[in-house]
């Protein structure tokens, strides 16, 4: 099963004009909205994350999605499914995390549900602002525009790996991985100052990910030169294979953005990676120092149903 090809489908059956983007743009409402699911064993692992760094990293998941709508986030549900071996401390610390990742933002959790289950599931709901702001979507990249990200690529998922198999641990990386902040302010910036539309993601299935499914939503191709893209010197020493951490590898929750040139001079740190091309036998042209690699397929990019 293919989780884009499910997703399209579903479209289909319910006819729906909002499905397509990781907010829904209810513009009648001057809303965003969004739900995320995180699962016990494909999403997260109690071996290596805490109840509390469970519910921080919960908040900016579900945070990343609206900022990657331009919106400005300000209510959340959760909804959460409890296992027997999950004790009240245990969820006490979940929501402690919650707590700690909305410190600084004026956003505040209203409800939810709780219900008992086999293994621990976790639902957010995050409802963003869109007054004052133009709202991104995936199929409103412009040929000329730039492709233009905030932060560093692949952090994540060397944390991940380096957890997972036990390495010499590099506090960084591993933090990079268990509290990811959302980008709301690279967000803001774009959404309170451009004028035109705009496509913009969020890099949690890897910045790949994000480019091509910008790609073939705006139906054209984005030309991305990799020596550009900003990562931890680190991973490097650490893997063989960094580049595909890099590109691939996911959960990073920077944000990438096509804008135009016009807009570079009112934002202050993002870092210029490529530019939206007209379509060519590619979605991605991938520009190395000495060759040029295109591709046309997410076959590395995680999948669900894999």
């Amino acid at each position: 099963m293919n989780e884009l090809k499910l997703i399209n489908n579903i479209k289909k059956i319910l006819n729906s004009k909002y499905i397509g983007d990781d907010c829904a743009y209810l513009n009648d409402l001057g809303i965003v909205i969004t739900q995320d699911s995180l699962v016990e064993g494909v999403h997260f692992d109690k071996e290596i994350m805490t109840p509390y760094q469970t519910g921080y990293k919960s908040m900016m998941a579900n945070l990343s999605d609206v900022a990657a709508s331009g919106a400005k986030p300000c209510y959340i549900t959760i909804s959460i499914s409890i296992p027997k071996d999950l004790s009240e401390e245990d969820v006490n610390e979940y929501y402690e995390g919650c707590k700690f990742a909305l410190k600084d933002l004026d956003v505040e959790i209203v409800g939810g549900d709780i219900t008992g289950s086999d293994k621990l599931y976790i639902s957010i709901c995050v409802i963003g602002k869109t007054e004052g702001r133009k709202i991104s979507s995936r199929s409103n990249a412009k040929i000329g525009h730039k492709i233009i990200t905030s932060g560093v690529h692949g952090s994540s998922a060397a944390g991940l790996r380096i957890l997972m198999n036990n390495l010499e641990p590099d506090k960084d990386l591993i933090k990079a991985h268990l509290m990811p902040v959302a980008q709301l302010d690279f967000s803001q910036e774009i959404a309170e100052n451009i004028q035109e539309d705009y496509a913009m993601m969020d890099t949690s299935d890897g910045l790949f990910d994000a480019l091509y499914k910008i790609g073939k939503a705006s139906n054209c191709s984005m030309s991305i030169d990799f020596e550009r893209i900003l990562y931890d010197p680190k991973i490097k020493e650490y893997f063989d294979d960094y580049k595909d951490l890099i590109f691939y590898g996911g959960e990073d929750y920077q944000l990438v953005a096509t804008v135009p040139v016009e807009l570079l001079p009112k934002l202050k740190n993002y870092t210029i990676i490529g530019e939206v091309i007209q379509k060519e036998d590619c979605v991605i042209k991938l520009n190395y120092d000495d060759r040029t690699e295109k591709i046309n397929n997410i076959d590395k990019c995680f999948n669900h149903f894999k």
